[in-house]
């Protein structure tokens, strides 16, 4: 054959008979061709029509299948060719194919798919959709003797993977097991790279992370972790890093967290224990990590402060006050918090003196490590009166608080200082921690926070100002007159929005208010009377009762 052109005019042709021969010669030739120059041989096969007679070439007993298939995934290649290839039909051909036993037509079939639906989720979810999810699984445990084939399917798995509406497939499927099975015979870097791009996406999915873990992945990666912990190789530490990062995603499963927690007794568990006081940032961040996971609810938290978890990251966090490694500062404060979150661990960690290392990174100017401090010393003094005195006298993390206060670019850190702020006056109701809070300037922002979106935070701070105004009116005088807290107060009760805790609290706030005499003005200027009458009638029993109180009051001092 001379040229291409007549290679493509004869194939026209023989491709409407069974003239098997004469269609293989031409298919020779276009792969050659194609090989030459994909990008203008791809064309041409799009300006002579060739797509759309292909389908009929596409059967299980046609000798000529793979190279047909070939073509198409060559062709695929280019992104100008991929709607064309769809377009002529080729897809359920394609995926009729894969159910064949040649490994030749399976390998140049799935590339086909591949190619043509590459980075198009539409084109992928209509895969999925079409069942190729449990064929090619079945296809991983028949052939994971051929790498050609096993690594199609695993180029596959990853690009469906991505997919959310992919996920209920392939958990019905015994995929979790076959790639187990698969990772265990690997010796090779780049292959054990290739089962861990499948695996990530697949293990943010709670049903797959726990077939993971009945699998036996768990295992797999430990081992690997053993071997590159002391690697100095690019491909150690890549891996190292890998296999940590999967096994903290395992744990974010309840029920797979939990399997492998085994009432705190699991060899699992014990293994990542040993992680935090390794010389390894990575394996340090990792076993951090892994603590905070298995820190999500009270049973394993009670277990872990008794069983001495609260001092090995203490001491890795004295590690990294001088080494300033913000991942692992992260994540073990991150672990102390959620620690803290059981009534009965409070004392026993405060004990175990967290407060005073956590108030070693004060200075940090890391928002993520400044914002799980102060979900820590929140979580700390919750409940627990001499800690929020003794923080609260602190003039420091005052000082710090009403600065992170104004931290507009970092809502969370902002939100989480005036919450830590409204905290160590309501669990210490002290008069010096008021006086403190006052000094530094805290008052304003605590008022600010009344008329937060959050009402969990609107009735701290209300609570907090409650606090205040009973323990030291005279001295906050000044800063409730400039933050204008009665006008605030009368947008929070006239605004039917507000949930009845924050009408009540408003209420007892205004009564507390009315023994300064630049604040009563207020209150009598803004009519707070007609406002409160109307709330006698309010459904909630305790407010339309404080309504009465307070209007009492409101008449008494008019």
């Amino acid at each position: 054959m001379d040229n291409l052109s007549e290679a493509l005019e004869k194939l026209k042709l023989v491709s409407t008979d069974s003239a098997a021969g004469s269609v293989e010669g031409c298919l020779d030739y276009l792969l050659k061709a194609l090989a030459s120059n994909n990008t203008e041989t791809s064309m041409k096969i799009q300006e002579t029509g060739i797509l759309p007679l292909l389908p009929t070439l596409l059967t299980p007993q046609c000798s000529c299948t793979p190279k047909v298939a070939n073509i198409i995934a060559e062709v695929a290649k280019n992104e100008f060719m991929r709607t064309p290839c769809v377009e002529a039909g080729l897809i359920p051909p394609l995926i009729q194919l894969l159910t064949s036993t040649d490994q030749e037509v399976l390998l140049q079939t799935g590339r086909a798919l591949g190619n043509i639906c590459y980075d198009s989720h539409s084109l992928q979810a209509q895969l999925i959709n079409m069942g190729v999810i449990p064929t090619l699984v079945k296809l991983l445990g028949l052939h994971s003797h051929n790498a050609a084939l096993t690594e199609m399917c695993l180029i596959a798995f990853g690009n469906l993977a991505e997919l959310e509406s992919s996920k209920e497939q392939f958990a019905s499927t015994n995929i979790a097991e076959e790639l187990v099975r698969l990772f265990q015979k690997q010796t090779e870097h780049e292959k054990k790279e290739m089962i861990f791009e499948v695996l990530a996406p697949l293990a943010e999915n709670d049903v797959i992370k726990l077939q993971l873990v009945e699998a036996g992945l768990v295992e797999c990666l430990l081992e690997v972790v053993a071997q590159t912990v002391d690697g100095e190789r690019e491909e150690d530490i890549a891996q190292l890093k890998t296999a940590s990062d999967l096994m903290v995603l395992l744990l974010l499963g309840d029920e797979s967290m939990q399997k492998l927690f085994e009432g705190g007794k699991g060899s699992v568990f014990q293994r990542v224990l040993s992680w935090i006081p390794s010389h390894n940032h990575q394996l340090q961040l990792a076993g951090a990590l892994a603590i905070a996971n298995f820190a999500r609810n009270d049973g394993n938290c009670i277990h872990m402060v008794d069983t001495g978890i609260v001092q090995k990251l203490l001491e890795l966090l004295d590690r990294h006050v001088e080494e300033g490694n913000v991942t692992v500062q992260h994540a073990a404060l991150s672990a102390l918090r959620n620690l803290a979150i059981p009534v009965v661990n409070k004392s026993k960690m405060l004990s175990a003196g967290v407060a005073d290392v956590v108030l070693k990174f004060l200075q940090s100017e890391m928002p993520p490590v400044q914002f799980k401090l102060l979900g820590t010393l929140r979580m700390l003094i919750d409940t627990q009166a001499e800690a929020a005195d003794q923080l609260g006298t602190n003039g420091k993390l005052v000082e710090r608080l009403v600065e992170w206060c104004e931290a507009k670019d970092h809502a969370g850190v902002m939100g989480e200082s005036n919450r830590l702020l409204s905290a160590l006056i309501r669990h210490s109701k002290s008069k010096d921690v008021v006086r403190t809070v006052i000094q530094g300037g805290g008052v304003k922002h605590l008022v600010t926070m009344a008329t937060s979106e959050h009402m969990i935070m609107q009735n701290e701070a209300l609570v907090a100002l409650g606090l205040i105004a009973g323990l030291d009116l005279v001295a906050a005088e000044k800063d409730f007159v400039g933050a204008s807290l009665v006008s605030v107060l009368h947008r929070l009760l006239s605004d039917d929005r507000s949930a009845p805790e924050i009408k009540y609290n408003s209420m007892i706030l205004i009564c507390a208010v009315m023994g300064s005499e630049p604040l009563h003005k207020e209150v009598q200027s803004l009519a707070f009377i007609d406002v409160v009458a109307k709330l006698r009638a309010h459904e909630n029993k305790t407010v339309s009762h404080q309504a009465s109180l307070t209007e009492q009051r409101l008449t008494a001092q008019s």
